[in-house]
């Protein structure tokens, strides 16, 4: 498993989740500002701010050591919400040991039942490319998701300010993965701005120099929590990333990718072998990628 997203729950609960083998647990805060959340949740199981906002603490106490935060940029000030995911980022270091593996970025966009002028807290582009700096210098070791409610423009200068994840032909619709025609446009739970497939994505990163990457390599490889941040922090994390990267990306090329798609991320793939600073590990990973491209082997790691 990679990435959930489920309500705050108990330390037993977080614990069967664990056992289960869950990867990154995410819970977005919505707003940190204690009296807006809760006008915004008045009632029902997410009415108590507390409960809500120690989830993490009580995941970790259940053995999740992967979690990652969110805040809503727009419902409050801005200033405020950035101190209080900074300071969670800083509180969940500080006691368990751990900062947050992700953080997510969204902020109010247009929906059915949502119009960003009736929140006179919305933030503009400059603002949000700020936020998303300021971010990355205050939690360097961190993922950063941003989602495909932003338009191509927006996602292409966040990629330049610190953003390391982002997704291709989303859904936000209940049931948006099952075939296309039978899902209602309206029933949307909020607008996608970037409605680009997977395939044009995955060309459009490689086309701006980046090297798209499908690995779960860490996860499986039982390399989170402590483990993880101690890699990503000397930075030992790059002679598992770089290879794992190129990897998943020829699968990627191989079983799923346009021909244009294909072509360019064989190219991509060779020149950034060359960039593997272990000459042992760009043998190795020289290798690997032969046995996918040729011999239909998958699921190699570093």
């Amino acid at each position: 498993m990679h990435q959930h997203n489920i309500a705050a729950t108990t330390v037993e609960n977080y614990k069967k989740l664990h056992d289960a083998g869950i990867g990154t647990y995410i819970l977005f805060q919505e707003t940190y500002h204690k009296k807006s959340y809760e006008a915004l949740h008045p009632t029902g199981p997410k009415h108590n701010y507390a409960y809500h906002t120690e989830a993490m603490d009580r995941a970790m106490e259940g053995g999740i050591d992967d979690v990652g935060l969110g805040v809503l940029f727009g419902l409050e000030l801005y200033r405020y919400e950035l101190a209080g995911l900074l300071m969670h980022a800083e509180h969940l270091e500080a006691v368990h040991g751990v900062g947050p593996h992700t953080i997510s970025v969204p902020r109010i966009q247009p929906a059915d039942d949502i119009d960003p002028e009736d929140f006179d807290n919305g933030i503009d582009d400059d603002t949000f490319a700020k936020l998303i700096a300021i971010i990355r210098i205050a939690v360097p070791y961190t993922g950063m998701i941003i989602s495909t409610r932003e338009s191509a423009e927006v996602r292409k200068k966040a990629l330049r300010l610190g953003i390391s994840q982002i997704s291709g032909g989303s859904r936000t619709s209940v049931g948006g993965y099952v075939e296309e025609e039978k899902v209602e446009e309206n029933s949307a739970q909020f607008d996608v701005s970037d409605r680009r497939t997977l395939d044009e994505v995955v060309r459009w990163l490689m086309e701006l120099g980046y090297i798209p990457s499908f690995c779960t390599a860490c996860y499986r490889e039982g390399r989170t929590g402590d483990r993880f941040m101690a890699l990503c922090k000397s930075g030992q994390i790059q002679n598992c990333c770089h290879p794992n990267a190129l990897m998943t990306l020829e699968e990627y090329l191989v079983d799923y990718a346009s021909p244009e798609t294909r072509a360019i991320g064989e190219k991509v793939i060779a020149e950034q072998l060359n960039n593997i600073p272990k000459e042992k590990v760009r043998q190795i990973a020289e290798k690997y990628i032969e046995e996918i491209k040729n011999n239909g082997k998958r699921d190699f790691r570093f």
